[in-house]
C-alpha cells in the first residue's frame, strides 16, 4: 500500500478508536500550531500492553498513525513498546512528509508519556 493509502484506511477505518473502562496508564498530547490533539490509553498487565485504545481530534495523519500505532504495540512487553523509534512509525505509514512530521509523531508522544507515567492522566 502506499503512503496515501496506508492514511486513508486507517482514517476511515480506524483500529482500536475509544476509550478503555479502567486504563493502567493514559496520555494526552497536542500540537498547538495546527490543534490536532490525540489521547491514548493502555491496558497492562505483567508489563505487556494487552490493550490500547486512542482518542482524537485533528489531520488525517494524526488520526491514521495513533490508529496504525495501536496495531503496532498491542500485545508488546512495556520495554518493547517504549522503544519504538521515530522511524519505525514514519515507516509503517510508508514514509511521511517533512512537513507533517509533528502530525504524524503526536501519537508516539502521547505513548511515550504514557508509559512513563505509570499510571493514569484525566
Amino acid at each position: 500500500m502506499s503512503y496515501e493509502e496506508i492514511i486513508l484506511d486507517h482514517w476511515r477505518h480506524p483500529r482500536n478508536k475509544g476509550r478503555l473502562p479502567h486504563p493502567d496508564a493514559a496520555a494526552v498530547e497536542a500540537n498547538p500550531l495546527c490543534g490536532d490533539v490525540v489521547r491514548i490509553e493502555l491496558g497492562i498487565k505483567d508489563q505487556t500492553i494487552q490493550d490500547i485504545r486512542f482518542e482524537g481530534e485533528g489531520c488525517a495523519i494524526s488520526l491514521a498513525s495513533a490508529s496504525l500505532l495501536t496495531e503496532l504495540v498491542q500485545g508488546k512487553p512495556v520495554p518493547e513498546a517504549a522503544r519504538i523509534a521515530d522511524e519505525e512509525l514514519l515507516s509503517a505509514l510508508g514514509g511521511v512528509v517533512r512537513t507533517r512530521l509533528t502530525c504524524a509523531l503526536l501519537p508516539l508522544r502521547a505513548l511515550r508519556k504514557a508509559l512513563a507515567s505509570g499510571s493514569s492522566e484525566t
